[in-house]
């Protein structure tokens, strides 16, 4: 079995749209409390919160994106944008890595994490 990556832009924007839609799920689910106003009240602001969340994420993703740097991929040929060390095509899922000491090993997103290292000076 073949694992697709997804690029790291993608994933957040993917979680800011789905943040629009539970927002609007609860929001909705405010409407069966009618009866109960300080309930249906609740729904609606953790709703709303939920939705005005999402904008601030695709505000920062924006921000984010527009200082990823732009490559072109080996396998499509499209430009696409990466964040950190590795990272995959927006377009084809193909690996990518900016760190020449990663090229040709398997691809992992442990590599964007920072090392901690075992031997602190003191």
């Amino acid at each position: 079995m073949e694992l697709k990556y997804t690029s790291k832009i993608n994933k957040i924007r993917t979680f800011a749209l789905s943040l629009v839609f539970i927002g609007i799920i609860i929001m909705y689910l405010g409407l069966y409390f009618k009866a109960s106003f300080l309930v249906m009240t609740i729904f609606m602001l953790i709703g709303f919160l939920a939705t005005l969340s999402s904008a601030a994420v695709y505000i920062w993703i924006g921000m984010l994106s527009t200082k990823a740097v732009q490559v072109e991929c080996p396998n499509c040929h499209k430009v696409t944008k990466v964040l950190g060390r590795v990272d995959a095509c927006m377009f084809c899922k193909q690996p990518l890595t900016l760190d020449p000491s990663l090229e040709g090993v398997e691809f992992d997103e442990k590599y964007n994490h920072k090392k901690k290292s075992t031997d602190e000076e003191n």
